[in-house]
């Protein structure tokens, strides 16, 4: 299976963007202050969370300088090595569950995993993306960032920029890796569609289910054998030894009257004379009888 594009997008911007908070967390450029009295006019002095350094076109940049006015003890600056730091190791964290949510070596991806780590990484990014914000908005502000007086002047130095770069990366790698959840969601909602439910229905509070005993009815119709009402033949078994002393539980049927078919007429009157003449077949000899002969059927 070939990787989702929205996954390959985020493995390629989340790095990018470790690697540019990594830059403006390290470098000494947060800040650029310039225009000192009684110094060269190409004296500069660049001001990061870490250290300040000293540059002049002429010379080389010299870094460790001293901080006189107090600036690594201001808020924006104490909060902001503290996210920035945080950034860094949330960065490297949803990473690492990105490549084992990914998985390119594999045919099929863990969507779930991709997902989660997408949520990592969109929080590392806004991590970075408030110290810079709040110290870009103080910048000017000398009494929260201690900077010399006028004429001296403050701008935005190249940290910043990485700062913004970096977290604008991790928003939006972070935010592709999260599109992983869809897949992951379609198919537990599949599988929840074609799994039978484990539980019985839960029975409403109307309905009441009572277990009445079933009493042994024996049944009603009767045997008939020639005429006469017989019961039921008994089966023998090892069961039925103790049932001849149970009574019997129903009714008994009515026993109908015997129906007989009577006929006063004598069927045999007619036939009596074909006995005496013994020269003549019975079937030849017209019948003289009101009732059907032989020959008739």
């Amino acid at each position: 299976m070939r990787t989702p594009a929205a996954m390959t997008v985020g493995m390629v911007l989340a790095p990018c963007g470790l690697l540019l908070n990594l830059t403006g967390t390290l470098a000494p450029g947060w800040r650029l202050v310039k225009g000192f009295l009684n110094q060269p006019v190409d004296v500069v002095v660049y001001q990061g969370l870490w250290d300040i350094c000293r540059e002049q076109s002429s010379r080389e940049r010299e870094c460790g300088q001293p901080d006189e006015l107090g600036y690594f003890k201001a808020e924006p600056v104490l909060a902001a090595r503290g996210l920035m730091v945080t950034s860094l190791a949330v960065t490297a964290l949803g990473l690492l569950l990105a490549s084992l949510g990914v998985r390119c070596w594999e045919d099929e991806p863990r969507f779930a995993l991709a997902g989660f780590s997408g949520v990592v990484l969109f929080a590392a990014g806004l991590f970075s993306l408030i110290p810079v914000s709040w110290y870009n908005h103080v910048l000017e502000d000398r009494t929260i960032l201690p900077a010399p007086a006028s004429p001296v002047k403050v701008e935005v130095s190249y940290s910043l920029v990485l700062g913004y770069l970096g977290s604008c990366l991790l928003l939006l790698g972070g935010s592709s890796l999260a599109l992983s959840f869809a897949p992951w969601c379609e198919e537990c909602c599949r599988r929840r569609r074609k799994a039978p439910s484990g539980s019985p229905r839960r029975p409403s509070i109307s309905t009441v289910y009572v277990d009445w005993p079933q009493p042994a009815l024996t049944p009603a119709i009767k045997y008939y054998s020639d005429g006469q009402h017989r019961p039921r033949p008994a089966e023998a078994g090892p069961a039925d030894v103790g049932r001849a002393d149970k009574p019997k539980v129903g009714f008994p049927m009515p026993r109908p009257p015997p129906k007989t078919y009577t006929n006063a007429v004598d069927v045999l009157d007619g036939e009596t004379g074909a006995h005496s003449q013994g020269t003549s077949s019975r079937s030849t000899r017209p019948c003289h009888s009101s009732l059907p002969c032989d020959s008739d059927l």
